[in-house]
């Protein structure tokens, strides 16, 4: 009988000893990490490879100002170790669903809130946040450090430790992009260095690269927000004072704005499109974050660089 009770007992002990294991596998499972736009999505994807659970909300050429989200991924949100936002209001379709996360304890990275935001200086945005900080290479490199500081203390010192080496190399890759785009830049004459875009998006280009924002077709920082036939009649005069050969349209908007912008103007004008806000589907020409800033900047050197350039720059 007293052999019988201590058999009972072993089994017991290893019951419970397999079920503290199994406990503990389930608590160390891969850190789920929640992504609101898809450049962002893709720089988080580069830092942390495959140790991590990336969920990216925002699809291939979507507008950020106005995406929405499945229940399935409203509940990956409220779930995750991490939430990585731009914020600065870029996200206006998901603030309810990120209140929701963060009531559930979940912290939300939004990321432009750490990178010394710039301000709107014209339209009817001027005075607030500008969101679009990523078209600048140089604060994405700011902003790489501070989505893998929040890494390390919400998901782990090993997953920080353990990404070190692909954060290394991704930081030197935005430093060779910033060059880049720099010797793109000075392919053009200071003179010429005047955007007209869709809306308020390349305020961080501009000052990094020494461009000037001259006007937009929607005076405003988001998509959401509608030009009126004054609005429009005041740019194209705008745009003939400046002899701006190029509209830059984005590429997730349509381009009618922009063009019946340049239907208004008395000179020859092209419009042509940019990936500014969202990037393509990986086999597209903005398939990732890097490519994106590389053919928006070489289409802004064709769009603005006056043609009796003969010489071809390195970047071609």
């Amino acid at each position: 009988m007293g052999t019988r009770r201590h058999h009972l007992a072993a089994v017991a002990l290893t019951l419970a000893t397999l079920g503290s294991l199994t406990a503990c596998a389930e608590g160390h499972d891969e850190p789920s990490i929640v992504v609101t736009t898809n450049i962002l999505g893709d720089v988080v994807h580069s830092l942390v490879g495959d140790h991590a659970a990336v969920t990216v909300l925002m699809k291939p050429n979507s507008d950020p100002h106005s995406f929405g989200i499945s229940a399935k991924e409203a509940g990956a949100m409220e779930d995750a170790d991490l939430i990585i936002g731009n914020g600065l209001g870029l996200e206006e379709g998901l603030s309810a669903n990120l209140d929701n996360a963060r009531s559930e304890g979940v912290r939300v990275l939004e990321v432009g809130e750490h990178i010394d935001p710039l301000e709107y200086t014209s339209g009817g945005s001027a005075g607030t946040p500008d969101p679009h900080f990523w078209t600048d290479p140089a604060r994405m490199v700011a902003a790489v450090d501070v989505i893998t500081s929040a890494l390390g203390e919400e998901v782990g010192d090993d997953l920080a430790e353990a990404i070190e080496p692909s954060v290394t190399s991704y930081r030197g890759q935005l430093d060779d992009l910033d060059a880049e785009i720099e010797e793109i830049a000075e392919s053009i004459p200071a003179e010429n260095r005047k955007l007209v875009t869709n809306h308020h998006v390349f305020g961080y280009f501009a000052k990094r690269f020494d461009f000037e924002v001259i006007g937009a077709v929607l005076p405003s920082g988001t998509t959401l927000a509608s030009p009126s036939a004054a609005d429009l009649e005041e740019l194209a005069r705008t745009v003939e004072d400046a002899g701006v050969p190029t509209i830059f349209a984005d590429s997730s908007q349509p381009q009618k704005l922009a063009e019946a912008l340049s239907d208004e103007v008395d000179l020859d004008v092209e419009v042509t499109e940019l990936f500014s806000e969202s990037l393509t589907e990986a086999d597209g020409e903005a398939g990732t974050y890097i490519d994106m800033q590389r053919t928006n900047a070489k289409a802004i050197a064709d769009g603005l660089a006056p043609p009796q350039i003969t010489d071809t720059p390195s970047w071609k």
